[in-house]
């Protein structure tokens, strides 16, 4: 495991559940202007824990509109499919301290946000497969942590995010474990992501203090929206970026991020990323949830 000491190591990590479209460039520019910006390195892993959900080529894709982009990483990627090995342990350590048991609850029978409603503890060990692993969050756990960019954050997480899922009943890792364990594996120091991601993170912090890891710096990203208020998302077939387009593209994603704006002349890549790189000021961007594409002229 690196030793991150002060130095920043920051990451992009993407699912391969189809091509990058705005919001995602948006997520990757960020993360590495504020690296670079730093001095610090970037590294990339590929979130393919879950195939049903993968589209064939996407990764492949995903690797070559970054650099059409200019956003190299540093060192290898890393591929969560191959890190089984690395994720048992984890939840090895985490069953030794008593912090699991199994789950086998229908979805019918689960509470809000796909809580357990602590139904299963007292009988775990008797709970034959296939089941859910879930780790116990006592009820009076709250987590603090202060965003760089959305400030002071509490978490209820005993009442909001009780006893969530660390392994699912089809045997896949859930990604809560799998981002922790990476993290810490990669040394990672700070993260900068999208704030659809911002209720996610008690629960990793909370895993990280159990695992014994550091927490890394968070950052949460204002996400681009449609006129719907439907964040840009594959999901929402929001279009692939068009790899040709590339400089448009940035420029598009440093006006959402209200960065100052690169001169007309520079008109290639490698230019228009180090200006943004040398200009890059994490102040500027809006400390909001949210921000509409029709706003900014960006609708697409």
């Amino acid at each position: 495991m690196p030793d991150s000491g002060t130095h920043y190591r920051g990451r992009f990590a993407p699912s391969p559940t189809g091509p990058l479209h705005l919001g995602s460039l948006i997520a990757a520019l960020a993360s590495f202007l504020d690296a670079r910006h730093c001095g610090g390195h970037w590294l990339l892993r590929m979130e393919d824990l879950d195939p049903p959900r993968e589209q064939a080529g996407a990764a492949a894709d995903i690797l070559h509109s970054l650099r059409c982009h200019g956003l190299h990483w540093d060192g290898d990627v890393l591929y969560q499919s191959a890190r089984t090995a690395a994720y048992e342990a984890a939840l090895d350590r985490l069953a030794q301290g008593g912090h699991l048991f199994h789950c086998d609850c229908t979805r019918a029978a689960l509470g809000p946000d796909g809580s357990c409603q602590r139904h299963c503890r007292d009988r775990s060990d008797a709970i034959a497969a296939p089941y859910a692993i879930r780790t116990a969050v006592p009820a009076g756990c709250e987590i603090q942590f202060s965003d760089r960019l959305q400030g002071t954050q509490r978490a209820a997480l005993g009442a909001t995010g009780p006893d969530f899922v660390v392994k699912r009943k089809d045997g896949l890792y859930a990604y809560q474990l799998a981002v922790v364990v990476d993290d810490a594996e990669q040394g990672i120091t700070h993260v900068v992501r999208g704030s659809d991601l911002l209720d996610s993170t008690p629960r990793q912090i909370f895993l990280q203090q159990l695992l014994g890891y550091n927490t890394p710096q968070y950052c949460h990203l204002p996400v681009i929206t449609t006129r719907q208020g439907q964040k840009f998302s594959k999901q929402n077939l929001a279009p692939a970026l068009v790899n040709e387009d590339a400089v448009h593209n940035l420029r598009h994603a440093l006006r959402f991020l209200r960065q100052s704006e690169p001169p007309a002349e520079l008109d290639s890549v490698d230019q228009v990323v180090a200006h943004a790189t040398a200009h890059w000021a994490l102040q500027r961007v809006p400390a909001v949830a949210a921000i509409a594409a029709a706003t900014l002229g960006l609708e697409t």
